[in-house]
């Protein structure tokens, strides 16, 4: 069966608050973040990854934003380029999120799908709060969406006057890590999973 959504994977970045590793290759549980990430969209074709080649357990199609270090949204554009004209939905993800699995992707795909007249649907945080980096889009509405300008441009700005729904996140699934701290309680609780 021919995938029905494409994704969009932010892998770039430069980590500060990790001292400026490479965040994306920390492991989780024996498989770094980004391998995480990509087990998520598993289902997906093409996925696009943004950021430096790295090597990962499956092939994936590699691009850099424009400008460089141009942030999140130039990375998201970068990404779309790549995607084809003829699919209609694409997933945006950061690479930094150690509790996303295909079922996160698949509630977000359903909801979507359920409404012809929406132009997303992020997950959100225990807050309520809308995790723009973990979401499902047409990708027509994120194309016209996207600004002249897209040079160090916020997410918020341009994501958010697009509506989406909505979808509560399950347990741990929105937590990305972004501190040493965020990093230790990943790994906990993989632990404490299993």
């Amino acid at each position: 069966m021919a995938a029905d959504f494409a994704a969009v994977v932010l892998a770039g970045g430069s980590a500060r608050r990790l001292g400026g590793v490479d965040k994306v290759l920390l492991p989780v549980e024996g498989r770094s973040l980004l391998d995480r990430t990509l087990d998520a969209v598993v289902d997906a074709e093409p996925v696009v990854v943004v950021g430096p080649p790295r090597t990962t357990s499956r092939p994936v199609e590699w691009t850099l934003e424009n400008p460089p270090g141009g942030g999140p949204l130039a990375a998201v554009h970068a990404g779309l380029l790549k995607v084809p004209a003829s699919m209609l939905l694409v997933a945006v993800l950061a690479g930094d999120h150690p509790h996303l699995t295909s079922a996160t992707i698949s509630r977000l795909l359903q909801a979507l799908r359920a409404d012809p007249e929406a132009s997303g649907a992020v997950l959100t945080d225990d807050g309520g709060n809308p995790q723009w980096l973990v979401g499902v889009w047409r990708t027509a509405a994120l194309r016209v969406s996207m600004p002249a300008e897209i040079r160090n441009v916020s997410l918020r700005s341009v994501f958010a006057p697009l509506a989406p729904l909505r979808v509560p996140a399950a347990g741990a699934e929105a937590s990305d890590v972004d501190t040493p701290e965020d990093l230790r309680q990943a790994r906990q609780a993989r632990e404490g999973d299993g």
